[in-house]
């Protein structure tokens, strides 16, 4: 079945998106590309060097392509300045968009973020913002031209999964945008729990880079995004309180006993005798 996720001009064939930061090697992060089935991979401008190059070369070498970003930036003039640097770098208009408000919890700063993503959108990127589970402010985001959402499901690096399901389902239903669940998974089924909420997608780093087997953890997560995508598309079954037999009555066998088929006048005999 082919079912691909359109974003802004692109069109992807996974709904998986793997980040980068965190990997121990290229080694490891090949073998985890190669696991995922991805071909969309996340690059922070603020890691750009040498080694940054032989990364490049490697998803180039993979055919995957590069979703810039802004990590590391607390402002939306910041955030700019550095998604324009990286449209010279990486020579893409797409930037995945981080404007963070606090350094605790690297929870996003949504009045920045809105912000930021109405100036790159106006200088033509194609802009997908990291925001919170605020369905008001991924609505107002989506109105500004994002070309896809990016709500946290728990904070960065937590590995908590989605810790508010029905502001993520709301966000889904409330955008028209593609919504794609980015922070907080720490296993397969929470990528599973996101996909049948209804996001397009799922971003996943540190569950892969911090993973014990990282390849391994990338193919459960590219199954389990597809797991929950069909399970999505099949539609789950109402909740109930009490329970609901799958077996229809219809057809079902009547065991009788030898007191059915006597006649009604020893039943009755048999009845009164036993009170003797």
């Amino acid at each position: 079945m082919m079912d691909t996720l359109a974003i802004g001009d692109a069109k992807l064939g996974s709904r998986l998106i793997l980040g980068t930061g965190g990997a121990t090697s290229l080694d490891a992060l090949e073998r985890a590309i190669t696991a995922s089935g991805t071909e969309l991979v996340t690059v922070a401008l603020r890691r750009f060097g040498h080694h940054t190059h032989g990364l490049l070369g490697l998803l180039e070498r993979l055919g995957v392509g590069v979703l810039p970003n802004t990590a590391g930036c607390y402002t939306a003039a910041d955030a700019c300045w550095t998604a324009r640097m990286a449209r010279e770098a990486f020579a893409t208009d797409w930037i995945k968009l981080e404007v963070i408000g606090d350094e605790r919890t690297l929870l996003p700063d949504g009045v920045e973020l809105l912000r930021a993503t109405e100036e790159l959108v106006a200088d033509g990127f194609t802009v997908l913002p990291y925001t919170s589970d605020d369905p008001i402010l991924a609505r107002r985001l989506a109105d500004a031209g994002a070309a896809a959402v990016m709500p946290a499901g728990s904070p960065i690096g937590s590995g908590l999964g989605v810790g508010n399901p029905h502001h993520i389902a709301l966000i889904r239903e409330m955008v028209s945008c593609p919504v794609i669940l980015d922070a907080g998974i720490g296993t397969a089924s929470d990528a599973a729990i996101a996909m049948e909420l209804g996001c397009d997608a799922v971003l996943v780093a540190s569950a892969v880079t911090r993973a014990i087997e990282p390849e391994l953890m990338a193919g459960a997560m590219r199954h389990a995004v597809i797991a929950g995508r069909l399970a999505r598309l099949a539609g789950r079954i109402p909740r109930r309180f009490h329970a609901h037999a799958s077996t229809s009555e219809s057809g079902r066998a009547v065991w009788e006993t030898a007191a059915s088929h006597a006649p009604a006048a020893a039943v009755s005999q048999v009845a009164i005798g036993d009170h003797d």
